[in-house]
């Protein structure tokens, strides 16, 4: 299985975006505390987050008790990474994969990392960007899992309208 890992996310809209792409990629999404936001059924809708219903997500009081929960290979997210999302080969892994992205305003901690220097990636950007988007960040990297892996358990045709749609 795939997973989306946010580290203390700070801004309700970005979690409401990666909630929809973990749906619509079938990952499980793991939160770390402290949240930036509430996740009650009010603050869900109106931050965007209706698919929550139809989402595996699960909440972790930190981030030790996260890794004490969930074993498979990590891969972290980070600006200081130095290799790119498709330098890896997620293709043949058998474990479970965690993708991991830090908040908003700090990122992944320097003693999270350091741990697995080789595990850290970068999008790569112009030299002058700080960083990209939360959730445009986690939809770059989740494609790129999901198309070396084949697109696993997804559906390559319109199935609410019909496949055919565009002809009739």
């Amino acid at each position: 299985m795939i997973h989306i890992v946010l580290y203390e996310p700070e801004i309700p809209q970005n979690t409401g975006n990666i909630m929809r792409t973990c749906m619509a990629f079938n990952m499980k999404l793991h939160l770390i505390e402290p949240l930036g936001f509430y996740l009650d059924e009010k603050h869900l809708k109106r931050a965007g987050m209706d698919y929550a219903k139809q989402l595996d997500y699960r909440i972790y009081e930190n981030w030790d008790q996260f890794v004490s929960c969930n074993q498979g290979v990590y891969f972290y997210s980070t600006r200081y990474g130095t290799k790119a999302p498709d330098a890896f080969d997620f293709s043949e892994i058998k474990d479970d994969i965690y993708l991991i992205f830090g908040k908003e305003s700090t990122g992944i901690p320097k003693e999270i990392l350091r741990k697995d220097l080789d595990h850290c990636m970068r999008i790569p950007m112009v030299a002058s960007a700080r960083s990209l988007n939360l959730s445009n960040c986690v939809a770059i990297v989740a494609y790129e899992v999901i198309s070396q892996r084949g697109y696993e358990e997804l559906s390559g045709v319109e199935v609410i309208k019909g496949e055919d749609w565009l002809l009739r």
